[in-house]
């Protein structure tokens, strides 16, 4: 597999940390191969700048140290580092335990009171022997475990929970379907290894993701779901430090139980619909949907299994009023597609210029002040999640969809109905009202 899909990545972040090296690399897979290959001392994580084509291999991750917004900046952290749980009998593990399953501390593997170890950093470079975290350098089969700091203990075992707890509760494991929207499982740990916090709790993260304000999206207990069209499932975490992550669900091999074939013809929206027509209603060319020239755009067909975009086909991914592309005139972004009707009449073309022109709902860019941004984007610049622009909770205010009907205040999505600079909304996060998006200008000059 890709070198990258051992990292976690973060955009738009900085760390701040004592060991480092600077390279000069070409991309991220290059950093990745000199973080791997760091003698210096345990790479954790790398930071990546594509302006300057910059390489800064770490020695700690963002659990280690202070983060903070910094534009054009990536950081890959290496998930073992981040795991909070162990995998068979933990010889990878090298999460930041540092008790014993009595809580006893742990004496760090570098000194020699109030027990002198047989296994040391210096003999066992490759164990991940740092400070007094639980380690398992000679795979015992208990699990991982620790010198101890109780002269009468030399060592105990430590509690580092399963990782396949995480996805196996019945016997089977569980799946989701296309990007588990519909996911309805038990898992309530995230891919690092933390544990959910109820929807129902406010601690340690307020947030507005309530079933009041969701009632169709199921949100029980402490288990994984995805209410706001994210890529899967995700949940906020019982760490203060860690407002939410994704959850780590693999997908399921059968398919999901709709008809493969899919609709021929326009019902209801068309979201169903499966045909061929790759031309819109004024004759415009649709562009493929795994390209991105002349349009850039996020409706990429990996990431949404289950919409059905292949080729250049009309689709409608997104509950737009009906079929849609995105078109090969660089002047003419997306249109709608005439598809006919299933009830044998064609979907008339005639009378439909008054219908309203607004951007598909997949943007991930925004024009001008983004006023007419209608896209599904619902993290703001640091990475909060927006708050519903129904919910008054966390935060009370006054941008209503009721209050201003034209701006498409719907669900938790960035808009920007008050003519400010750009896409903003409210934050989940009581200690923030609100920010900017996650958004850049389209650099779409023609559109400009």
């Amino acid at each position: 597999g890709d070198i990258l899909d051992d990292y976690l990545r973060t955009d738009d972040v900085w760390i701040l940390t004592r060991n480092k090296q600077f390279y000069k690399t070409n991309n991220e897979k290059e950093c990745a191969e000199k973080c791997e290959a760091e003698r210096n001392f345990n790479c954790r994580a790398f930071l990546f700048t594509r302006k300057k084509l910059q390489c800064l291999t770490l020695a700690e991750n963002a659990k280690m140290t202070v983060m903070f917004n910094s534009t054009g900046a990536v950081l890959y952290e290496k998930k073992i580092y981040l795991l909070q749980c162990k995998k068979g009998i933990g010889k990878d593990y090298r999460g930041m335990e540092a008790k014993t399953r009595r809580g006893i501390p742990c004496q760090k593997w570098a000194e020699k009171t109030p027990h002198n170890p047989n296994y040391t950093p210096e003999k066992h470079p490759n164990a991940g022997l740092d400070e007094n975290y639980c380690r398992n350098p000679d795979g015992d089969e208990s699990g991982p475990w620790c010198y101890t700091t109780d002269p009468a203990t030399r060592y105990d075992y430590c509690n580092i929970p399963e990782c396949e707890d995480q996805v196996t509760h019945t016997g089977g494991v569980e799946c989701m379907q296309c990007n588990g929207e519909d996911y309805h499982g038990e898992v309530s740990r995230t891919e690092s290894g933390l544990e959910c916090q109820r929807w129902d709790a406010q601690e340690p993260h307020m947030h507005g993701f309530t079933l009041k304000h969701f009632p169709e999206k199921d949100l029980k207990m402490n288990y994984c779901r995805n209410p706001d069209d994210e890529l899967r499932p995700w949940c906020f975490t019982t760490s203060p430090a860690k407002r939410w992550e994704y959850c780590n669900i693999p997908r399921c091999t059968t398919h999901p139980p709709v008809s493969s074939t899919g609709s021929q013809c326009l019902s209801g929206k068309g979201e169903g619909y499966r045909g061929r027509i790759a031309i819109t209603e004024s004759g415009n060319g649709c562009q493929h949907w795994n390209a991105q020239f002349p349009h850039r755009h996020g409706w990429i067909p990996d990431r949404y299994p289950c919409k059905g975009l292949e080729e250049n086909y009309c689709r409608n991914p997104d509950g737009e009023k009906r079929p849609w592309c995105y078109t090969i005139n660089s002047s003419v972004r997306w249109e709608y597609c005439a598809i006919p009707q299933c009830d044998g009449t064609e979907q008339g073309i005639a009378g439909m210029s008054n219908v309203p022109v607004q951007v598909p709902l997949s943007e991930e860019c925004y024009r001008g002040k983004g006023q007419s941004y209608r896209g599904t984007t619902s993290i703001t610049a640091s990475g909060k999640k927006c708050q519903a622009w129904n919910s008054m909770f966390p935060h009370r205010h006054e941008k209503t969809p009721d209050r201003f009907p034209n701006a498409d205040l719907r669900h938790n999505y960035c808009r920007n109905p008050d003519g400010d600079n750009r896409p903003w909304c409210f934050t989940t996060d009581p200690s923030m009202i609100w920010e900017y998006c996650s958004l850049k200008r389209c650099d779409d000059h023609t559109q400009e």
